[in-house]
C-alpha cells in the first residue's frame, strides 16, 4: 500500500524533493483487507435557545479507563456569552453524559488525563489550569480540586509529569509464553522524585509567550508553582508538545507557527530546592521541515499546524504537518547521535580512536508524504511500542500491528490510518461528506456549497483498535480500527491479536473495552481458552496478582455470545466468592504473638486440603478454635455474606443433577475444584462461627426439624469437591451423590439466587457490523441478547424488588437509597454504607473506588428500572 502518484512505484511514497506544480488529489491506494468502521456516532438533541457548539479549537482526551473528555461550548442567544462546557463520557455509555461548566473564562485549549484514568486537566486561553477528580469514585460526577495559573498567558501544551513507570511490548515475542517476555518493564525516571524514590505527582505547561510552568501536587495537598522562560529570547509559541527522556528530563518542542521558522527543542529539569520549585532549562538541536528546504515548495506550506511528539515518553521523533488553504504535508522526524568528522590534520596531531570520537546530536527525515488534503486532526497511539531509527525495516515488515499507526483526519471528512514511522498507508474511512468508491484512483475534489463535516480532534484507544472523533458539529463517532491493519489475516492471527492485546490489558491494567468491539460470538470460546492456557504458563506468584482480573476478563467475553452468557453469572459470582474469601480469612487473628510463618487463613486452606472427611465437625477439630473468635457485633454484621455462600452452596448441589445443561449459571462451579475448595474452608468457618453466635449463621427452610443443614450440606459438597480437586483426574460425580443432591429440593427449600442484571451497555449492540445512532442524555432501548427461556427463569422482572449485589441487601422494588452501578457488568450497589462495623467497612473499601470486575462506578438516579 503506497501514498503517492504511480511514478514513485512500490516505495515507500517519500518525495520531498519532488515538484508538485498542479493541485491534485494524490492516488490512494486501499489496501484489499482495511476495515475501518463507524461503530456508533452521538449528537447532541437540537435545542432552539441554547445549544452546543463546537469550540475552537475543540479537544478531546481517551484515558486508559476507556472514559473521554472533550469540549464544546453551551451558546447562550439571548445572552450572547459562551459558557466552555467539559464533557465526559464512558465509551460502553456514551448517552450517559457527564457535562460541567468548566469555570474556564476563556477556551479550553488543552484535556489531558493522568496515568490511572482518574484525573484531568484543563487549560485555557487566558492561562488557567484545573485539576479535575472524581467525587466518591464516580465516573458521571467530576470536581475541580486544586489548580495553578500563568495569568494572561494562554496555554498551548500541557502534560502530566512522567510517573516513571514504562511497559514496553515486543511485538515479535506475541507468540512466546512467558508475559515477562512479551511485555518487559523498562527502566525510566520520574520526571520528579520524593524521598524514597516516591515519583513526584505534578503536570507541565507551556504557554503563547514561550514560558514553562510546573505545578507539583504536595502530599499534604498544597501545590508548588513555578514559571520560568524556555530561553533568554522569548517568542511567540503557536504549537508545542512534551514527551519525557528515559533519564527523568523533559523535552519540550516548539514553533511559532511559521513553516520558514525553525521547531525549537528545549531540555527541561525540575528540582525542589529549599522547599520550592526550581526549574532549569537549556536549549537543543532545532530543524527546519524539509518541504521550506526544496525550493519547488518554499513558499507553498506557510503554516506548521501541528506539532506532536510520536509518544510521551519518546522524545527522539517528532511528527509536523505544514499546510496551506487546501493542502498538507507530513513529516517525520528522528534525532540521531552522529559522529562529528575531524580535519585529517587534527587527525595526524592527535588520532580519533574508539569512543573518543566526538559526538553531536542531529535531527534527521524519516519519511515524508506527497501534497494531501488538508490534515484537521491527528492521533496517535498510545501503545509503548519502542521503535527506533534502525527499526524502520522491521516496523515494515509488521505494519499489521494497531499499535504502530496513526490517525490523520482531513477537511474532507475522511480519516487515514498511517505507518507511525514510514507514514505509509494503512486503513483509510470516508465520512459522510466524502463518501466514494474504494477503487477510486484519481479525481478531483469535488466543491460544495456549505461547509465539510470534519473531526476537529481525535483520539485513538490504549491499544489503537477504536477511534473517537469529534466534528465540527461536536458530534462523536466511534470507529472501529481492524486489527490486521490493513492486512488479509486468517483467523487465527487476528485472535493471536486480540489475544495479545487482552494480554497486554490484563499485565497494565488498563480496560479492555475497545478490544470487545473486534470479538464476534464465533470467537469468545477460542479466546477464552486461549486466555486462559496464557495465564495458567506464569509463574504462582504472577497468576495470584491476575487471578481476579482474569476472571472480570473472561466475563466481559462470554456476554458477547449468546451461547456464554449464562457463564457470565458464573464468573461474576466467583469474583464475589473470592472477595468474601479474602475478606472473612482476614478477619482471623493468630491467638499468640509468637506466631508460627503461616496466617490462620492459609492454616485454614491447608488442612482443609489435606483432610478430606465429609464430617465437618472432624475437620473443625484439627483446627485451633481460639483463632476464630471474633466479637458478637462483628459476626452479626456478616451474616448477609455468610447467607450468600449457604444458599449458593445449596443452589449448586441441588442443580448437580442437571448438570448437562451448560445454560444453566452455576454450571462451572461443579467441576471448579478450586471453587468448591474455598465453599469448603468458608463453611467450616461458618461453623465455628455459629458456635459463637448461632444468628450468624445461613438460615434454611427446612422440612424437618432435627435437620442438620449444614452438615448434609458440607458432606455433599466435599463428595462434589473430591471428584474435581485435582484438574488433571477428574472424576464424574456417582450416582449416589446424584440421587442425594435429587432429594435436597424436599429436604430444604432451594434459594431463588440474584443473579447480576443484564448489561444495559451498548457493546453487544456493536455486533451486527450496523452503525448505532445515540443521543447525549437519552438511554436507548434494551440492549442485550435475547436470553434463553432456561436463564430467564433467574433473571428478576422489573416489578420485583432490587438488591445491593455487593451487600446482599434487599432495597425493595423501588429503591429510595442512591446508588451505583458499575459501567461494565451492571452490579448495583448502595452509595454510602449504612453499616458502621469495622468488619463492614473493610469488605466496602474493598469496591470503594471500583467493581469486583474492575468496572468504574456511575451514579444512577433513585427508583432505577
Amino acid at each position: 500500500p503506497v501514498w503517492g502518484p504511480k511514478q514513485h512505484g512500490g516505495g515507500s511514497g517519500l518525495a520531498p524533493n519532488a515538484a508538485c506544480p498542479q493541485r491534485r488529489r494524490p492516488e490512494l491506494r486501499v489496501p484489499p483487507g482495511c476495515t475501518m468502521d463507524l461503530a456508533y456516532v452521538c449528537e447532541w438533541e437540537k435545542r432552539p435557545k441554547s445549544n452546543h457548539c463546537p469550540s475552537i479549537p475543540l479537544v478531546c482526551a481517551w484515558s486508559c479507563r476507556n472514559l473521554i473528555a472533550f469540549t464544546t461550548d453551551l451558546k447562550n442567544e439571548e445572552e450572547k456569552d459562551l459558557t466552555h462546557m467539559v464533557h465526559i463520557i464512558d465509551t460502553e455509555h456514551p448517552w450517559d453524559v457527564y457535562s460541567v461548566n468548566s469555570g474556564h473564562a476563556e477556551i479550553i485549549t488543552c484535556l489531558e488525563w493522568d496515568q490511572s484514568g482518574s484525573r484531568l486537566l484543563s487549560a485555557d486561553a487566558d492561562g488557567h489550569i484545573k485539576c479535575w477528580g472524581m467525587t466518591e469514585h464516580l465516573a458521571n460526577s467530576w470536581e475541580n480540586t486544586v489548580g495553578s495559573m500563568v495569568e494572561g498567558d494562554p496555554i498551548v501544551a500541557l502534560s502530566w509529569l512522567h510517573n516513571g513507570v514504562k511497559l514496553a511490548l515486543h511485538v515479535e515475542k506475541s507468540g512466546a509464553s512467558n508475559f515477562g517476555e512479551k511485555f518487559s518493564r523498562v527502566k525510566f525516571s520520574p520526571s520528579l522524585t520524593l524521598f524514597g524514590g516516591k515519583p513526584m505527582e505534578g503536570w507541565i505547561a507551556v504557554t503563547i509567550s514561550g514560558l514553562v510552568t510546573v505545578s507539583l501536587l504536595k502530599p499534604n495537598g498544597q501545590v508548588l508553582t513555578s514559571t520560568e522562560s524556555l530561553c533568554r529570547l522569548r517568542c511567540r509559541v503557536a504549537l508545542a508538545d512534551v514527551a519525557f527522556t528515559g533519564g527523568g528530563n523533559i523535552v519540550v518542542a516548539t514553533s511559532d507557527g511559521s513553516s520558514s521558522s525553525p521547531v525549537q527543542f528545549y531540555k527541561v529539569c525540575v528540582s525542589v530546592v529549599n522547599e520550592k520549585c526550581k526549574i532549569d532549562t537549556e536549549i537543543l538541536p532545532s530543524l527546519f521541515m524539509r518541504c521550506t528546504t526544496d525550493p519547488a515548495r518554499k513558499d507553498k506550506y506557510p503554516a506548521i499546524t501541528h506539532l506532536k511528539f510520536l509518544a510521551r515518553d519518546m522524545s527522539e521523533q517528532v511528527l509536523l504537518c505544514a499546510s496551506n488553504q487546501n493542502n498538507s504535508i507530513v513529516e517525520c522526524w528522528s534525532l540521531r547521535k552522529e559522529g562529528l568528522p575531524v580535519n585529517n590534520i587534527f587527525q595526524q596531531i592527535s588520532p580519533v580512536v574508539g569512543d573518543k570520537q566526538p559526538m553531536i546530536l542531529k535531527w534527521r527525515i524519516l519519511s515524508a508524504t506527497n501534497d494531501l488534503d488538508r490534515v484537521s486532526a491527528v492521533a496517535l497511539p498510545k501503545l509503548p511500542i519502542s521503535l527506533t531509527n534502525t527499526d524502520l525495516k522491521v516496523a515494515n515488515d509488521t505494519k499489521f500491528f494497531p499499535g504502530l499507526g496513526l490517525a490523520l483526519a482531513f477537511h474532507d471528512g475522511s480519516v487515514h490510518i498511517v505507518h507511525r514511522l514510514s507514514l505509509q498507508m494503512m486503513a483509510v474511512f470516508y465520512g459522510s461528506s466524502s463518501q466514494r468508491s474504494v477503487d477510486e484512483q484519481t479525481i478531483k475534489r469535488q466543491r460544495t456549497a456549505g461547509p465539510l463535516v470534519h473531526f476537529k480532534a481525535m483520539q485513538l484507544s490504549w491499544t489503537s483498535l477504536a477511534l473517537a472523533g469529534i466534528d465540527s458539529h461536536g458530534k462523536l463517532s466511534m470507529l472501529r480500527i481492524s486489527p490486521s491493519m490493513g492486512h488479509v489475516l486468517d483467523m487465527n492471527m487476528s485472535l493471536r491479536h486480540l489475544l495479545f492485546l487482552l494480554e497486554y490489558c490484563m499485565v497494565t491494567g488498563y480496560d479492555w473495552w475497545d478490544i470487545l468491539l473486534h470479538v464476534q460470538p464465533n470467537m469468545v470460546q477460542n479466546l477464552v481458552e486461549k486466555l486462559h492456557e496464557e495465564y495458567m504458563r506464569q509463574n504462582a506468584a504472577l497468576q495470584q496478582v491476575l487471578s481476579t482480573r482474569i476472571v472480570a476478563m473472561k466475563a466481559s467475553l462470554c456476554k458477547l455470545s449468546s451461547s456464554t452468557i449464562a457463564r457470565v453469572c458464573d464468573y461474576h459470582a466467583k469474583l464475589f466468592l473470592i472477595a468474601i474469601s479474602c475478606t472473612l480469612k482476614s478477619l482471623l487473628r493468630p491467638h499468640f504473638l509468637n506466631t508460627p510463618d503461616k496466617s490462620p487463613g492459609d492454616r485454614l486452606t491447608e488442612i482443609c486440603s489435606k483432610i478430606t472427611d465429609v464430617d465437618i465437625d472432624k475437620v473443625m477439630i484439627n483446627l485451633k478454635t481460639e483463632e476464630f473468635v471474633l466479637e458478637m457485633t462483628t459476626l452479626q454484621s456478616l451474616q448477609q455474606l455468610i447467607q450468600w455462600v449457604g444458599d449458593f452452596v445449596l443452589y449448586l448441589l441441588a442443580s448437580l443433577p442437571n448438570q448437562g445443561s451448560p445454560v444453566r449459571p452455576g454450571h462451572s462451579f461443579l467441576r471448579d475444584g478450586v471453587s468448591l475448595g474455598m465453599f469448603r474452608e468458608l463453611m467450616v468457618v461458618i461453623r465455628i462461627w455459629g458456635l459463637l453466635k448461632p444468628s450468624c449463621l445461613p438460615v434454611y427452610t427446612a422440612t424437618s426439624d432435627t435437620q442438620d443443614s449444614m452438615s448434609l450440606l458440607f458432606r455433599l459438597l466435599t463428595k462434589l469437591w473430591l471428584c474435581c480437586r485435582e484438574e488433571n483426574h477428574m472424576t464424574e460425580p456417582d450416582d449416589a451423590l446424584i440421587d442425594e443432591c435429587c432429594l435436597l429440593p424436599s429436604q430444604l427449600l432451594i434459594p431463588n439466587i440474584d443473579w447480576l442484571p443484564i448489561n444495559d451497555g451498548i457493546i453487544t449492540k456493536l455486533q451486527s457490523k450496523q452503525l448505532v445512532r445515540l443521543q447525549f442524555g437519552k438511554a436507548p432501548g434494551l440492549v442485550g441478547h435475547t436470553v434463553s427461556s432456561q436463564f430467564d427463569a433467574f433473571v428478576r422482572a422489573p416489578g420485583q424488588p432490587k438488591i445491593d449485589h455487593l451487600r446482599r441487601l434487599h432495597l425493595g422494588a423501588y429503591p429510595t437509597e442512591e446508588c451505583k452501578s458499575c459501567t461494565r457488568c451492571g452490579c448495583v450497589t448502595m452509595l454510602k454504607s449504612p453499616n458502621k462495623v469495622t468488619a463492614v467497612k473493610q469488605w466496602e473499601q474493598r469496591w470503594i473506588k471500583n467493581c469486583l470486575c474492575g468496572g468504574l462506578w456511575r451514579r444512577m438516579p433513585l427508583s432505577y428500572s
